[in-house]
């Protein structure tokens, strides 16, 4: 679990009328650690943010508490977390101090106090994934892409998207029966975007749904690339659906591409345009 073991519960009245929760918007690259949630004997995102609130604060009791896992690798532009702290901090000084205290590929974007209502696992509708496949080697990008050296005809990958809208079974694309926050979960996801789009010379994936199942955006992606080489047809993609595939797994996209980019909450905007995180020229611009 993400509840730090020196919560405790039986003090939760007055902690909630003296501490305030912080809704804290987070980037990071994830390559140098091994996913967002503390782990023994492991680098991870929210374990650096751990030590730097506790340097901040100089205080052990506080809940620090994701809106969901990412894998070793993965990255974020938009993670959410909500922290529990005893400080009397404004938010811009606690993020320029967390900030301070952090390594510098990760990092807070903002922090505003919120409602003790307020849960970033709980109360998150929907998340939005982005997955950046380049067409070119780079020299600079490559911890945030997946080069694809084939040609990628768009027009069959994009036909294919339209088997994965809606209320799905993915048992084909999960890795256990797990979802992204550790729990049990169904395969049953609902996706509600997926778009394929360009951006110089980055193909981007866009994916949005309810939530996703551990390794599902990857296989996803990694179908769709095979769809776009031409080594499969786009009716595999729904093949793969309807009914238990191994295919799936074995074409899982490395996590180097793969941005966790928003976490939607209740009367959020649904942002449309999709553009490169890391964004990189196209060569025949140049």
């Amino acid at each position: 679990t993400e509840l730090l073991q020196h919560h405790n519960p039986a003090r939760e009245v007055n902690r909630m009328a003296s501490v305030p929760r912080f809704k804290l918007i987070i980037e990071y690259a994830g390559t140098r650690y091994s996913g967002w949630q503390i782990q023994k004997n492991a680098r991870t995102v929210q374990g650096e943010i751990d030590r730097a609130v506790r340097e901040v604060t100089g205080r052990k009791d506080f809940e620090l508490y994701g809106s969901g896992r990412t894998d070793a690798g993965v990255h974020a532009s938009g993670q959410v977390a909500h922290l529990d702290a005893s400080t009397n901090l404004p938010p811009a000084t606690l993020v320029h101090r967390l900030n301070d205290e952090l390594p510098a590929d990760i990092n807070i974007l903002s922090a505003s106090v919120v409602p003790h209502r307020f849960h970033a696992r709980h109360h998150a509708v929907a998340r939005r994934y982005v997955y950046q496949v380049a067409r070119r080697r780079t020299a600079f990008a490559k911890p945030y892409v997946w080069w694809v050296k084939e040609p990628l005809d768009l027009a069959r990958m994009r036909g294919a998207t339209r088997a994965f809208m809606g209320m799905k079974d993915f048992q084909s694309f999960r890795e256990a029966d797990h979802d992204d926050a550790g729990g049990p979960a169904s395969s049953l996801v609902l996706i509600e975007r997926l778009e394929v789009a360009e951006d110089g010379d980055i193909v981007l994936i866009v994916i949005e749904g309810s939530h996703f199942l551990w390794k599902m955006v990857r296989r996803v992606v990694g179908v769709l690339v095979e769809i776009g080489r031409g080594a499969l047809e786009p009716s595999a993609a729904e093949g793969f659906l309807a009914e238990w595939s191994a295919a799936p797994a074995r074409l899982t996209a490395p996590a180097s591409g793969l941005f966790l980019e928003r976490v939607y909450y209740e009367r959020d905007p649904r942002t449309a345009q999709a553009a490169a995180i890391t964004p990189l020229l196209s060569s025949r611009a140049r």
